[in-house]
């Protein structure tokens, strides 16, 4: 693995870090909305409860998708570490040395602030 495969591999994680906030806000949202509709339980009506059922069919739903894409970014999280170590370990000095230009530009871009 070269050095710029490594720095893929990197914004990978860092795409992934991103995607883990998402779900967990989504999961969030989705428990917020499961509590607004056992809220309107006690409102008689058809068209609430048609809608409240429709919601929560739409929930019910919605957390299988987000299951399913929660264990896909796991396995592609777990095949990038795994890359990473490999290349370490292959070689430990040209790693020490992306992280010491990526740690440089860091500190350029913190610097400017």
């Amino acid at each position: 693995m070269t050095a710029k495969k490594l720095e893929q591999s990197l914004m990978h994680e860092v795409k992934s870090t991103g995607a883990e906030q998402l779900i967990g806000e989504f999961k969030s949202l989705m428990a917020d909305a499961e509590a607004l509709i056992q809220a309107t339980e006690d409102h008689p009506g058809e068209t609430i409860s048609s809608i409240r059922n429709k919601a929560l069919e739409t929930l019910a739903g919605a957390k299988e998708s987000l299951s399913s894409v929660e264990g896909q970014l796991l396995d592609k999280a777990k095949v990038a570490a795994e890359g990473a170590d490999d290349f370490v370990h292959r070689n430990p000095w040209e790693a020490v040395g992306v992280a010491a230009g990526l740690g440089l530009l860091i500190g350029l871009f913190i610097g400017r602030r």
